[in-house]
C-alpha cells in the first residue's frame, strides 16, 4: 500500500480483518458437523436466526457492482437507479409471502432440485449448467474485477492483481467453513458495510458543502447536489424525442422510465431474490417464520441501500462537473474510488474494510451456491451416486477452489470486457438473458398446476432466444419502432470505428422476452393434462401472515411510496 494510507487505515483494516477471521474461526469450531454433513455446510440448516439471514443476503447482495457499478451509474443517470433497489424491497414481499412457503413445504434445497421436482430431470440438468456457467463467468469474475479496481484505485499504485488474488483467498477462508460460517460471519461484514458505507456517503456530502462554501453540513451539501444536478433526483426519465440529446437517450437506454416498471424491472428483482440459489440458499434451511422475518429484514435494509451505494456517484458528479474532482477519463466506475480519496486518516481504512467486507461476503455467497448446485444437482447424480456425506464436502470444496481459481484467470486481464461496459451495466444486461425464461419456468411452475416439462423447456429456450433477438438484433430486422417497442442510437466502437447503433432498453427487451415466454408455455402446457402429476399441493394457510409480520410490510410500504411521492 502507498503514501495514501497511513498508521490508523493500516489498524482499522486489521481490526476487521481479525474480527471477521476470528469470529468466522469460532463459530466453525462450535459445529465441526460441517465437516461432514451436506446440509449443515451448504445450508446451515436450522441454525442461522432471522437477524443473520436479513443480514447475509444484504451482506451477499451488496458487493463490488452495487459500491462501483451503481455508484458509477448515479453518477451517470442520478436517483432513477435507485430503483434497483428500492423495487428489490418490494420483491422480497412477495418472496417471503407467496415464494418461501412454496419451497420449504415441498423441502427444496437447490434450485436445480426446484426443477426436476416440479418437471423433470433435463429440465433441472439443463439449468444447473446454465446457473453455474452465469455464477461463474459473469457473477464471480465481476465482482472480482470491480473490486479490485474500486480497491487499487483507494490505495494507488498498480496492484489490481495482488488485490484480486488477496479478495479471493480471504473469501475461500470463509466459505470453505461452510454456510453456517458464511452465514454469521455476514453479520459482522454487514456491520462493516453499513457502517463505513455510511461515513462514506456522509462525508461526501460535506466535501460538497466545503467545495461550495456552505460549511462542513452534510445536509448543505445534500441540499447543494440537489440544487446543482436537479436531473439528477429524478426517478422517471422522459421518453426521448428528437430533440433529445444523446445523453438523454443513454440514459433512457439504461433507465426507460415509467415502462420498466412493466417490464424488466420487475423479473430483474424476482428472478434474482426469488428463483436465485445464491440468494434463497440463506432462507431455505430455516422454519417458515424465520426465513420469512429474515427475508422482510432484508427487505426494509434496501430502502437505505441507495444512501450508501448510490449518493456517493452523485457527489462525484456534482464535484467533477465543478472541477472539484479528478476522475479518470471520466469513467463512471472510477467515481466511488474517487470520492474515497477525500476521506480522511483512519476513515480510509474503514472504507476499504467496508468494501472488502462487500466483495467477500458476495464472493463466499456466490462460490457457496455453486458449490452446492454442483456437489447436489450434479456431482452427485450423474458422477457418483453412491458419494457419502464427507465425500460430497470435499468435492463441494474443490469445487469452491476451482471456480474462483477459473474467475480469476479471465478477469486477469479483463477478457470479458466488464469495465468497458461499466459493471453493473454488464451484470444486468447478461444475467438478463437467461431471467425471462427462468423466472417464467418458476412463476408457472408454483402457481399453474398445468404447467407441463415440455412447456419448461420450450420457455428456457424461448426466453434466451428472443432475449439476444431483441437486444441485438430486432432493431435491424424489424425497424426501429413498432407497436412493441421503440429503438434508440447510440454510439458504439466496432472495428476501431466509432459508429450509430439502435438499441432497445434492455429491460424493455427483457419484459418482451418474458411476455412471449408466458405464451409459448401456456400455449404448450394447454395441450398437457388439466392438472400435472408433478404440481405443488398449495393451500391458503402457507401463505398467511403473523400481524409482526404484516406490520414490517407496511412500514416498509409506506417509506417506499414517500420516496416516491418526493422523487418522481
Amino acid at each position: 500500500m502507498n503514501k495514501n494510507l497511513v498508521t490508523a487505515d493500516y489498524i482499522v483494516f486489521a481490526v476487521y480483518f481479525i474480527l471477521v477471521a476470528s469470529y468466522g474461526y469460532w463459530i466453525y469450531q462450535r459445529k465441526k458437523k460441517a465437516v461432514t454433513d451436506t446440509k449443515d455446510f451448504f445450508l446451515a440448516e436450522g441454525s442461522l436466526t432471522w437477524w443473520a439471514i436479513g443480514a447475509s443476503l444484504i451482506a451477499s447482495n451488496i458487493s463490488a457492482e452495487q459500491f462501483i457499478g451503481m455508484s458509477g451509474e448515479g453518477f451517470f443517470a442520478g436517483i432513477a437507479v435507485a430503483a434497483y433497489e428500492w423495487i428489490a424491497a418490494i420483491a422480497l414481499i412477495i418472496i417471503a409471502v407467496w415464494f418461501i412457503p412454496v419451497y420449504l413445504k415441498n423441502k427444496i434445497y437447490t434450485m436445480p432440485q426446484f426443477l426436476k421436482t416440479r418437471y423433470n430431470g433435463t429440465v433441472a440438468l439443463i439449468m444447473a449448467i446454465f446457473w453455474l456457467l452465469l455464477y461463474v463467468f459473469v457473477n464471480l469474475t465481476s465482482i472480482l474485477y470491480l473490486g479490485a479496481v474500486a480497491i487499487n484505485g483507494l490505495i494507488g499504485g498498480d496492484n489490481l492483481h495482488i488485490i484480486m488474488i488477496g479478495l479471493a483467498i480471504f473469501a475461500l477462508l470463509i466459505t470453505l467453513g461452510g454456510m453456517k460460517v458464511i452465514g454469521f460471519t455476514d453479520v459482522i461484514q454487514v456491520g462493516v458495510l453499513i457502517i463505513g458505507g455510511l461515513a462514506t456517503s456522509y462525508l461526501a456530502l460535506t466535501v460538497v458543502a466545503e467545495k461550495f462554501g456552505l460549511g462542513s453540513s452534510a445536509l448543505a451539501g445534500f441540499q447543494a447536489l440537489m440544487k446543482d444536478a436537479p436531473e439528477h433526483f429524478h426517478m422517471i426519465f422522459h421518453r426521448p424525442t428528437a430533440a433529445s440529446s444523446q445523453l438523454e437517450v443513454d440514459k433512457y437506454l439504461v433507465l426507460p422510465g415509467i415502462t420498466m416498471y412493466f417490464a424488466g424491472q420487475w423479473i430483474v428483482n424476482l428472478n434474482y431474490w426469488g428463483c436465485n440459489q445464491y440468494i434463497t440458499q440463506r432462507a431455505l434451511g430455516a422454519n417458515l417464520q424465520t426465513a420469512r422475518t429474515g427475508i422482510l429484514f432484508a427487505g426494509f435494509l434496501k430502502l437505505m441501500m441507495p444512501v450508501i451505494v448510490m449518493l456517493p456517484g452523485i457527489a462525484a458528479f456534482v464535484l467533477y462537473k465543478n472541477g472539484h474532482l479528478q476522475l479518470e477519463d471520466g469513467r463512471k466506475d472510477y467515481a466511488y474510488s474517487a470520492i474515497l480519496g477525500f476521506l480522511p486518516a483512519g476513515l480510509k481504512g474503514l472504507s476499504i474494510a467496508a468494501l472488502t467486507a462487500a466483495i467477500v461476503s458476495s464472493l463466499a455467497g456466490k462460490v457457496n451456491s455453486i458449490s452446492t448446485i454442483f456437489t447436489l444437482d450434479v456431482y452427485k447424480k450423474y458422477f457418483n451416486k453412491e458419494a457419502d456425506e464427507q465425500k460430497m464436502v470435499w468435492t463441494g470444496r474443490l469445487a469452491v477452489v476451482f471456480s474462483m481459481f477459473v474467475a480469476i484467470i479471465f478477469t486477469w486481464k479483463d477478457i470479458l470486457g466488464i469495465g468497458g461496459k461499466g459493471g453493473f451495466t454488464f451484470i444486468q444486461q447478461y444475467t438478463g438473458f437467461i431471467s425471462p425464461g427462468v423466472f417464467a419456468m418458476f412463476i408457472l411452475g408454483m402457481f399453474w398446476k398445468r404447467t407441463t416439462g415440455a412447456a419448461a423447456i420450450a420457455g428456457l429456450i424461448t426466453g434466451f432466444v428472443l432475449s439476444v433477438f431483441f437486444n441485438e438484433y430486432a432493431p435491424q430486422i424489424m425497424g426501429h419502432e413498432n407497436f412493441l417497442y421503440t429503438a434508440y442510437p447510440s454510439q458504439a466502437i466496432v472495428n476501431g470505428v466509432t459508429t450509430t447503433v439502435w438499441q432497445i432498453p434492455f429491460l424493455i427487451c427483457m419484459g418482451l422476452a418474458f411476455l412471449f415466454t408466458m405464451i409459448v408455455m401456456v400455449g404448450i402446457s394447454l395441450g398437457g393434462p388439466k392438472i400435472n402429476p408433478k404440481a405443488f399441493d398449495l393451500d391458503k394457510e402457507m401463505f398467511r401472515v403473523k400481524p409482526s409480520t404484516l406490520v414490517l410490510i407496511i412500514i416498509t410500504l409506506v417509506i417506499l411510496m414517500a420516496i416516491y411521492a418526493k422523487f418522481w
